[in-house]
């Protein structure tokens, strides 16, 4: 067997990149990361004029972040993968000679200024607007779906009383408790360019007006959203509704009903894999 040796240069003849890197790089150039840190700035600590430990980088946090919420990482977990995963310390911008990653609390300490002030929100805005300037979105048509995502029911707040914020819903013969997220993606890119977040309760069609952007040619959406013709014309006029149509009592659906249903179930389950990144 033939001796492995260390790669001391940096250069390994048989690499070839991954999907992660090249979407990592990709996002490297594409976020406009001066913009998105700016929003932070005014909420992040200052570094101590009694010296001290000193303060990382808003961007240095902000990508973590991020890569949490691509990844799927909890605090613990992205700490582990950027000490594993050089690609991911690349995109960071962690050099292991120089420097330690931010530990797990630093990570949650991170996280919890983000939720605090609501600025994962204003984030999801910017970044929506600027892939839309840059013709990163296609903006021909949307896909509106919803899910629930449950909670614990016995977990009560200090009055001994439920999260006023989550309910009961019936979906089918089963119970869920919790709340429920409403998309709106983009049916070429796959970009979520449009969440609304409700109690479980809430009919998907309830708050269709917060999911589109007006300019849509096409409108998707399961049997929920039938009906909603001219609410779907009064925001986006140039909207054809291709939401799934629904047999009703003496009145069946035809073949071409089911043979343009089959069509739009093709293009629906495209944001299947967006909330299970979501839950």
């Amino acid at each position: 067997m033939k001796q492995q040796t260390l790669n001391t240069n940096g250069f390994e003849k048989y690499r070839k990149k991954t999907r992660k890197e090249i979407f990592l790089e990709q996002m490297n150039q594409i976020l406009p990361w001066a913009e998105l840190c700016s929003v932070i700035e005014p909420f992040y600590p200052k570094p101590s004029k009694s010296g001290g430990r000193p303060t990382i980088g808003i961007e240095r946090m902000l990508r973590i972040h991020f890569l949490q919420h691509w990844f799927e990482l909890s605090d613990p977990a992205a700490e582990e993968a950027l000490y594993d995963i050089q690609t991911m310390r690349a995109f960071v911008g962690i050099d292991l000679n120089q420097e330690a990653v931010p530990d797990e609390t630093t990570i949650c300490k991170f996280r919890h200024l983000m939720e605090s002030h609501n600025l994962g929100e204003e984030l999801f805005r910017l970044v929506n607007v600027f892939l839309t300037e840059n013709g990163l979105t296609l903006n021909r048509g949307t896909i509106v779906d919803a899910t629930i995502i449950e909670s614990a029911r016995s977990t009560k707040n200090q009055g001994k009383q439920r999260d006023p914020e989550m309910s009961s819903t019936q979906k089918g013969n089963q119970w869920y408790f919790g709340l429920k997220t409403h998309i709106g993606v983009d049916s070429q890119t796959k970009l979520i360019h449009s969440v609304k977040v409700t109690t479980a309760k809430v009919h998907d069609s309830q708050v269709l007006d917060s999911l589109l952007h007006g300019n849509e040619q096409r409108i998707y959406g399961d049997s929920a959203y039938t009906g909603q013709k001219q609410r779907i014309h009064s925001i986006a006029p140039n909207a054809k509704d291709f939401t799934h149509k629904r047999a009703h009592r003496n009145r069946p659906l035809t073949n071409k009903d089911n043979q343009t249903n089959r069509y739009k179930s093709s293009i629906r389950p495209r944001v299947e894999h967006l909330f299970s990144i979501l839950k």
